[in-house]
């Protein structure tokens, strides 16, 4: 199934986002993932939110999703971004047979 990981950040050290970013689309390429929306500066409708950026990304499976977010160059790259921002990161479920829950 389907899963999506969804990134609400504030960024606080800009050079070394742009380092994390500059390497990051190969990155996760090279592990079957894919950005599906990268946002600096989406439009809240409802509610309050404390970050600046979100992204969206999707993998097959929690699997590819496990394996991208451990491999050893993305732990490397995302020093940067540990370092450079504030925020979460979000595994979502997509829509499978167990809609709705």
């Amino acid at each position: 199934m389907t899963v999506y990981a969804l990134a609400q950040i504030t960024v606080h050290d800009r050079k070394r986002y742009d380092r994390y970013v500059a390497a990051f689309l190969p990155v996760l390429a090279r592990h079957g993932g894919r950005l599906l929306a990268a946002d600096a500066s989406p439009r809240v409708v409802e509610g309050t939110w404390p970050h600046e950026k979100v992204v969206l990304m999707s993998f097959d499976n929690r699997e590819d999703f496990e394996r991208w977010s451990t491999s050893p160059e993305y732990r490397e790259i995302s020093r940067d971004r540990e370092a450079a921002t504030e925020g979460v990161v979000l595994l979502l479920d997509g829509i499978g047979h167990a809609w709705p829950a």
